[in-house]
Parts: structure tokens; C-alpha cells; sequence
């Protein structure tokens, strides 16, 4: 399969998920991309050669920078460089993280201004296009010298050690790549501290929970638009005039796809309510909607509208220079300067999480009226069907609101800033750090776990839209509901759920409900 150009700053965060999700990619390098490259190890040469200290080529590291080495060592060091960094933790990221990390790092460097030789990004491309994905652990990166720790775990597969999967195999990186005819490199100076010294592990995380973050609004405001109709709500919320006076663009877009699901439903009504009766009097229902309702298009609009920003910052940090020192050849310069740090990946990826948080709180709330027959307007409670020859016998829906605000719990937990929790590291070097790559693993965790609130959520909805009747929902909500009784029946009495909201989840995540509501919705979905 072949991919972008690299290296000419036309990546985009969504061709990263896509690419990344697609196993097999080979993306190539353009020309100029080779000439730049080839024109800074040029410079790197000649720096070496004129005997003047360059950082991390012919120096240590960190605050052993002040240490130098003869130029015949410069190779030797990155080779110990990367041995001394294999101290990695936690779970192997997953296959897709790792093929995302693997495609920005080679954009970044193909840029042409890191001193690193063609053919190391040549073998890095080549183990996509093979999917060799490198066994990477999550932990051991605070986001100050780039992702040092566990992109020094792609570097060792490079030059044949380590280990990599393959189809959920795993296996030694040197035999993998033997069978295919793969040659380990031998790297140069400058070369390891190229390929480690960077964002690219945090941008990975990054882009696919961005991606992941997308689809979650379409879902949340299919939610929306089955809730409404679940308890006999008002429409009038989602009009356009409210959200014409307070335009933001993504408040505005949330509210047109829920009227647009609800259009044609014979379960809502619009906001004139009953006739006020004469003189004091009690309403049957309240003339308007609960905030998790009414309110919904001001949640996931912020949402929408963090995600527009999020992309603009992934689209400059994947598409930039972020390691040290750099090359200039025009100018004939060394650059020692910090564009590893990863602060933008951070605070755009606490934003993010807390705005997706916010999201999954409100499904959460969503979820507990419908299943309340104190607020449901005649839903029966926990939505379980009465059955006259054994009533109150089975629970319906109780055990999936228990563990919907389980889920909600956890994610508004992880809501807590990780880019506020720097740390003075490597003896004072990296004395002020981004924490960009924990916050970005924290988003891809509250992205999960609003995946699965959502299934949950879901699930509840479509036996409450049964219970009212299909046939009288909208357009857009019957099409959700058709598309989740394909994983999902009806609840008529108590059974295990686990195994069929699984397989929801699993759904969801390959664009389940995007798809349902394509023909109807009035902004095509689409990775920018």
C-alpha cells in the first residue's frame, strides 16, 4: 500500500490515524526530501571533521554535554546511547500507537535538518510496509527530550535488536527482519539521537485519540437525539435560533446533527408544551428538558470546536524538526536549541481529555434519567418489561447505569492536568518538562473508556426507543437504532450483556454510527 510524501509538511493528523490503522503503508521520500538530508550530514561531517564539540555527536549527553569525545568515538555513542535509554515500562503500546509513532518520526527527520542519512529513514519505512511494529513500552517519557526512553525501543529494532510483532506475533527484531530481507543499520554520528530525541510517541497517542475524540462526537449526539426521544423530550432545544445567538462553531454543528437525527420523530415535540391552565395550577411535565438534554449541543460543541485547534497544533507538531542539535546548511550553523519539548502535544491533549470526559459525564447523565421512571415519562424502571406472571423479577438496565457511572468516574478522574506536574529530571538538565506524553496516554484512556460508556448508553437507549416504538423516532435515530440492534438485542429478561456490548464497542470504534447517519447528516464526517 503506498502512502504520503514525506517530508514536504503535508501530513495531516487524520492521513496518520488512517495510515497507521492500515497495516502495510509504505510511505515514500520525495527527492528534495533526500537532498536535504544528504546536504545536512554534509554539514555534520564537516563539523566533526573541523573538531569543534557538537552536542550529543562528539559530546555526552544531558549534563554529561560538557564531556568530550574524539570524533572516531561520535558512532560508538549512539550505539550507547540507546542501550543506556532501554529502561522502558508498563504495557507494549499498541500496534497502531507504534505504526503512528514510526510514521511522524520519519516525517519529522525526512524534513532534512537532523543530520541523519536517507537510508535509516528508508529502513524505518520499510519495516511499516513489512508491519514489523517494534515492541515499545508505554512508561519511562516525561515529554522533555522528546520521548527519549520509548523511542529508543524503535531505534534498537533499527539496528537488529529488540523485538517487534508481526500479526500479533511476537518475535526477535534481527530474525523478522532477515526473512525479509531487511538489513539492520549501522547508525552514524547523531543518528540514534536523531531518531529518539523528538515527539513523536506523544503525537502518535495524540492524532489517534484526536481521530478516536471525532467520532465520539458523532456518537454522543446520536445519544442525544435517542435520549430525547427515549423520554418524549422537547426539540426546540436544538432550533437553530438559540445556537444562531451564540455561534460557536461547534455548538452550532452539534445541534444541527441532533435536529437533523430527530427530524420526522413523532416521539418529541417542540417547545410550546400544553395549554397553561387557568390560574395556579401543576403542569404534567415540566415545559423543558434536563441540562444533560438540553444543554448537549454546548457540551460536545466544545468538543468539536477543541478538536479544530487540536488538529492545527498536530498538524505543525508533526510536521516540524523536534530534535537537537539541528542542521542549517544554507546558513552553514549548528542549532542547539529545545523543539523536543512537548508542550503543545500536552496542554492540547489535557484539553482534550477533559473535554471528552465531559462528554462521557453527560452520556452518563443521559443515561441515568432514561433508566429512573421517576424522570422517563412512562418508561418502565431500569427498563426492564413488566411481566405480569413474575413481576419484579428482573432488573433490565440497572447493572449497565452502575457501570456507565463507573466508566464516567474514572474518566473525569484522569481530567486532571498532566502537563501541571513537571518534574526536574536527568541531574537538573531537563529541569522543566512538558509530561506531553502522559497526558497524551491519558487521553487515549478517557477515549476508551467513553467508547465503552457510550456501547453501554446505547445498549439502554434502543430498549427504550423499543419500548416506545421504532417506527415513531426520526430518520437519523432509527438509523442508529437498527445499526446497534445489529450487535445488541432486546432485553425482554435479565441475561449477561458483556459479550454483546463488546462487540458493540468494537463496532463503534470502526465507525458504526458515522456510517448510519452519513446519508442524513448535515456535515459529512471526514479526517482534515
Amino acid at each position: 500500500m503506498s502512502g504520503p510524501v514525506l517530508g514536504d509538511d503535508s501530513l495531516r493528523p487524520g492521513q496518520v490515524a488512517d495510515l497507521a490503522r492500515s497495516p502495510g503503508a509504505r510511505p515514500a521520500l520525495s527527492a528534495r526530501s533526500r537532498a536535504a538530508m544528504a546536504e545536512s550530514v554534509r554539514l555534520r561531517d564537516a563539523v566533526i571533521a573541523s573538531g569543534r564539540a557538537v552536542y550529543g555527536v562528539t559530546t555526552g549527553f544531558g549534563d554529561s554535554g560538557s564531556n568530550q569525545l574524539a570524533p572516531a568515538l561520535a558512532a560508538d555513542l549512539q550505539r550507547s546511547l540507546i542501550q543506556y535509554h532501554l529502561v522502558g515500562s508498563g504495557p507494549a503500546a499498541a500496534d497502531d500507537t507504534v505504526r503512528a509513532t514510526m510514521l511522524i518520526r520519519a516525517n519529522c527527520l525526512a524534513r532534512g535538518y537532523s543530520g541523519i542519512r536517507a537510508e535509516v529513514v528508508d529502513l524505518l519505512l520499510d519495516l511499516l510496509a513489512h508491519d514489523l511494529v517494534p515492541v515499545v513500552p508505554e512508561r519511562g517519557s516525561v515529554g522533555a527530550s522528546g520521548d527519549l526512553i520509548p523511542l529508543c525501543y524503535i531505534a534498537d529494532v533499527l539496528t537488529g535488536g529488540g523485538e517487534v510483532r508481526h500479526r500479533g506475533e511476537r518475535m526477535p527484531a534481527a530474525a523478522a527482519m532477515r526473512s525479509r530481507g531487511l538489513t539492520p543499520a549501522r547508525l552514524g554520528p547523531k543518528e540514534a539521537l536523531a531518531l529518539i530525541n523528538g515527539t513523536s510517541f506523544m503525537s502518535a497517542f495524540a492524532v489517534l485519540a484526536a481521530a478516536d475524540a471525532e467520532a465520539l462526537a458523532v456518537i454522543a449526539e446520536a445519544c442525544t437525539a435517542l435520549a430525547v426521544e427515549a423520554v418524549r423530550g422537547y426539540s426546540g432545544a436544538f432550533a437553530p435560533f438559540p445556537h444562531d445567538h451564540k455561534p460557536h462553531p461547534g455548538q452550532r454543528r452539534s445541534a444541527e446533527s441532533v435536529a437533523a437525527a430527530l427530524a420526522g420523530s413523532e416521539l418529541v415535540t417542540d417547545d410550546a408544551g400544553a395549554p397553561a391552565p387557568s390560574g395556579n395550577g401543576r403542569l404534567p411535565r415540566p415545559v423543558q428538558d434536563r441540562y444533560s438534554l438540553r444543554c448537549a449541543p454546548q457540551v460536545i460543541g466544545v468538543l468539536r470546536d477543541t478538536l479544530t485547534w487540536v488538529d492545527q497544533w498536530l498538524r505543525v507538531e508533526i510536521c516540524s524538526t523536534n530534535d537537537n542539535p539541528l542542521f542549517d546548511p544554507a546558513g552553514a550553523a549548528v542549532h542547539n536549541a529545545g523543539n523536543f519539548y512537548g508542550g503543545h502535544v500536552g496542554l492540547a491533549m489535557d484539553t482534550l481529555k477533559t473535554a471528552v470526559a465531559s462528554v462521557a459525564d453527560l452520556l452518563d447523565r443521559q443515561l441515568a434519567s432514561v433508566v429512573d421512571e421517576r424522570y422517563s415519562n412512562g418508561l418502565p424502571a431500569n427498563l426492564a418489561p413488566v411481566d405480569p406472571a413474575g413481576p419484579w423479577l428482573d432488573h433490565g438496565f440497572k447493572g449497565v447505569q452502575i457501570a456507565a457511572s463507573a466508566l464516567a468516574a474514572e474518566a473525569l478522574k484522569l481530567g486532571t492536568p498532566a502537563t501541571a506536574f513537571s518534574r526536574s529530571t536527568e541531574a537538573h538538565n531537563q529541569d522543566k518538562v512538558s509530561m506531553g506524553t502522559i497526558a497524551a496516554r491519558d487521553a487515549r484512556t478517557v477515549v476508551d473508556l467513553t467508547f465503552d460508556l457510550a456501547a453501554l448508553h446505547l445498549a439502554a437507549l434502543c430498549q427504550a426507543v423499543e419500548l416506545r416504538g421504532p417506527a415513531l423516532a426520526g430518520a437519523g435515530s432509527r438509523a442508529v437504532f437498527d445499526a446497534v440492534r445489529g450487535h445488541v438485542g432486546f432485553l425482554s429478561r435479565d441475561r449477561r450483556l458483556d459479550t454483546e456490548l463488546a462487540a458493540l464497542t468494537e463496532a463503534l470504534r470502526d465507525g458504526l454510527i458515522t456510517k448510519a447517519l452519513a446519508p442524513l447528516q448535515p456535515h459529512p464526517e471526514a479526517h482534515a
